[in-house]
């Protein structure tokens, strides 16, 4: 079944190249012209990634993604004009998984499309089959479903805030450094710096611990990195 992907931004241009362009590799593409338009069809549709422009009419990029972050974890790369380090770890504190900076190359905002899609889709490393399932205390994370439970309640995360807590799990008291994490989880080709991993190691102890600043489960070793305490 083809994948479905919307596209938010309200420059028709731009837009129109890149729903032809992604339909020319049999994705489906929906477009929304404005941030109330987009946040309604994410609401009422089922999407496997969201292209969101930052400046958008009636309602931001940012407020959207924040909006749909309360009820989907689908992935989203955000589309802007504007280059400033501070917007990139805004759109990130926001929810978004991915960052791409106008003008872009189309082949390249395919390959991060698709570098997503292809880690959204994975559950676990061939040699971890035998583990699809970890419980650690109040913690349960199926790996097939791509689902985290604390004390039996969902918990709605990101891609890469998955994909982060995924690879922390499957190697318990293994520290990572920030520099592995970028490579091992956004990959060696992703143009962001280690505070991408410091905001989603963040957004992520907000969501999983009791208290973000003494975690349980994911855990800092100063001056190294970070690791799983099971």
């Amino acid at each position: 079944m083809a994948k479905k992907i919307l596209v938010v931004d309200d420059e028709k241009l731009i837009v129109k190249g890149i729903r032809y362009s992604l339909e020319q590799d049999d994705l489906k593409v929906d477009c929304a012209y404005d941030g109330e338009e987009g946040l309604e069809m994410a609401r009422s549709q089922k999407y496997d990634m969201i292209l969101l422009d930052l400046m958008l009419p009636k309602i931001d990029g940012m407020q959207v993604c924040q909006q749909i972050r309360e009820f989907s974890n689908v992935p989203i790369i955000m589309l802007t004009a504007k280059s400033d380090d501070m917007d990139k770890i805004l759109g990130l504190e926001y929810g978004a998984d991915d960052y791409v900076t106008k003008p872009f190359n189309i082949l390249e905002l395919k390959a991060r499309i698709k570098a997503i899609m292809r880690r959204s889709g994975q559950s676990v490393p061939q040699d971890e089959t035998n583990r699809k399932l970890v419980e650690v205390r109040d913690l349960k994370l199926n790996c097939d479903s791509r689902r985290v439970y604390i004390a039996g309640k969902e918990i709605n995360l990101t891609a890469k805030e998955f994909d982060v807590l995924e690879l922390l799990a499957l190697n318990p008291n293994k520290v990572y450094s920030r520099e592995n994490l970028l490579n091992l989880v956004w990959g060696y080709e992703y143009p962001g710096d280690v505070r991408t991993v410091d905001v989603h190691i963040r957004r992520l102890r907000e969501k999983i611990e009791k208290n973000p600043s003494e975690p349980d489960y994911v855990h800092t070793k100063w001056g190294v990195g970070y690791y799983f305490q099971d």
